[in-house]
């Protein structure tokens, strides 16, 4: 085990340094002719086009500023970063390709129903979106089980994976040796032997010090198909940029899960890491599990660039005691359509009574801090939750940023004391619900593979609201005092929010 930590620390420390070095070169280049006549008004004319260019982009204001400050402030080499990472992360061949993953899913799921029209009208335009926009169907006769943290959420995973008799597939960001996947492992070697067809997609940035290089040809000796997403390279790419946060867990097309718990032992509070890791999740067994299914294997031929007769993974499960409707939904870097961020603005937008929301990261463009500032004046009950323990403290300062303009509006914001919660979840009114992987910051909502559920008047979504307020009493409320002589963090938090977009 030693060894293998090493040779992962070895294999990241490399990556980094070979990027480091490329970046140094590009620095030394720009600084060594900086004042070579031709070179400076290159530079310059590369920077200014870059401004003209992202001021008529499409892209978020907030995101314009973040780049275009710093270009202003370092106009001999900022255009040529920009250029680097602040274009669109996809490459037009990898955007093609993924292109498909669109085309695979409409076609195989936006099927004629009639469900959409039992639904009331606020209802049945939020579903409508997801339909037309993320080319994924709102399902009945599902049976929705919230999970309201790690520990519970593995030990349904294993009781469900220990029932595959078909097919297996696991799609992480992260996986971590450890307790955790090690379990999960013996199944997958052990159903494989079985002939079951155990598959596992992880994204190569989120397990770079996780996993071995190659790990996933120690999974295939064991008859376990692995697929890489997005494999680093020692080479300065856009393409790094753009990652796989989804988190999906399929059997047999029966169950399926997901939420905000890679796997990982900090996730089920084996190791401690953060305090307390607070995380959600929820296992779906029913018709809805068909759309799940087809996001992992549209996925999986992109990345082995495969093709797959999806159709022959259904289950068709005669299920009908779950109450409600379920729409589970996707969302990508690929069409320039926001899904997560939407889907938020809709219920927020729509909110009659309350709004409860927990999230890891709260850094958030000016629509959606309107929203939640409009509907707090509007005299709605906002409660959000974020970490008292960040994992990331600079993440956290743009986070805690937020705060003053939100409270000023009557938004309520806790701190969850005991640790780290990792749970990206929204509750409207005890009648729709929101859960899976999309946390509130630009990462999630514009740059990420991310992936959730949308729930309308299902059983759960008591359950999500009664554990939000027992997270509460643990919770620390927020108050406009709290920033009482800090004046050095209110600046640092200034600066860091200008470059929130890029953190």
């Amino acid at each position: 085990m030693k060894f293998l930590k090493k040779f992962m620390f070895r294999r990241a420390t490399l990556v980094t340094l070979a990027i480091l070095m490329q970046l140094a070169f590009l620095v030394w280049i720009v600084l060594e002719f900086q004042y070579f006549i031709y070179f400076y008004i290159f530079s310059l004319t590369i920077s200014g086009i870059v401004v003209l260019g992202i001021i008529n982009s499409e892209n978020k204001y907030i995101y314009k500023i973040a780049w275009i400050i710093p270009i202003l402030i370092f106009p001999i080499f900022g255009g040529i970063f920009y250029v680097f990472f602040g274009l669109n992360p996809l490459s037009r061949k990898m955007k093609k390709d993924l292109d498909m993953i669109n085309l695979d899913t409409k076609k195989t799921l936006m099927k004629e129903t009639d469900i959409l029209n039992e639904l009331p009208p606020q209802a049945r335009i939020q579903s409508n979106y997801l339909y037309h926009n993320a080319f994924m169907p709102l399902y009945k006769n599902t049976d929705v089980e919230y999970l309201h943290n790690g520990e519970v959420t593995f030990k349904r995973l294993v009781e469900e994976l220990e029932k595959a008799e078909k097919y297996i597939f696991l799609e992480y960001f992260i996986i971590k040796q450890g307790y955790m996947w090690n379990r999960i492992l013996e199944i997958l070697i052990r159903k494989a032997k079985a002939g079951v067809d155990c598959r596992v997609i992880y994204d190569d940035f989120g397990c770079l010090l996780n996993l071995p290089h190659n790990y996933h040809k120690y999974l295939e000796k064991y008859g376990i198909k692995c697929a890489i997403f997005n494999p680093i390279i020692p080479i300065l790419a856009k393409r790094h940029n753009t990652r796989n946060h989804r988190k999906i867990a399929v059997i047999d097309g029966k169950v399926a899960f997901t939420g905000g718990i890679n796997i990982g032992d900090e996730y089920i509070n084996k190791y401690s890491r953060y305090g307390y890791w607070k995380d959600t999740a929820i296992m779906l067994k029913g018709e809805a599990v068909w759309s799940f299914t087809v996001m992992f294997l549209t996925m999986w031929c992109y990345i082995t660039k495969t093709k797959e007769e999806y159709e022959q993974y259904k289950a068709n499960p005669s299920y009908d005691k779950g109450e409600g409707y379920v729409q589970p939904f996707n969302d990508n870097p690929i069409d320039n359509e926001n899904v997560g961020e939407i889907v938020y603005l809709n219920l927020i937008n729509k909110a009659t009574k309350s709004i409860y929301i927990t999230t890891p990261y709260l850094i958030i463009d000016s629509e959606m801090l309107t929203a939640l500032t409009s509907a707090a004046k509007a005299g709605l009950d906002v409660r959000i939750i974020t970490p008292h323990i960040p994992d990331k403290w600079y993440v956290h300062i743009v986070t805690q940023s937020y705060y003053k303009i939100l409270l000023k509006s009557g938004v309520k914001i806790y701190e969850y004391k005991p640790g780290f919660i990792h749970a990206k979840m929204m509750m409207v009114d005890d009648e729709y619900g929101v859960i899976g992987t999309i946390n509130m910051d630009f990462r999630s909502l514009y740059l990420h593979f991310e992936c959730g559920v949308w729930l309308y008047q299902t059983s759960c979504i008591k359950d999500m609201t009664r554990d939000f307020l027992d997270t509460l009493e643990k919770s620390e409320m927020i108050t406009l005092d709290y920033f009482k002589g800090k004046w050095l963090k209110q600046l640092i938090a200034m600066v860091f929010r200008i470059f929130a977009p890029l953190l």
